[in-house]
């Protein structure tokens, strides 16, 4: 399963911690993040998702 949210926060980074955290602080960093940048948003996803 974390391989597919993985794969899933690589195409739509704020999507994949969604699913692995819900509406909390680390979504809403993840937009921001996305946001300024499509690349600091993979990487915060893809770290939220593996840290857990």
């Amino acid at each position: 399963m974390d391989l597919l949210r993985i794969l899933i926060a690589i195409l739509l980074p704020p999507l994949g911690v969604f699913l692995q955290v819900g509406f909390a602080g680390a979504f809403w960093l993840n937009i921001l993040l996305t946001l300024l940048g499509y690349l600091p948003g993979i990487i915060h996803a893809v770290y939220i998702i593996a840290k857990r």
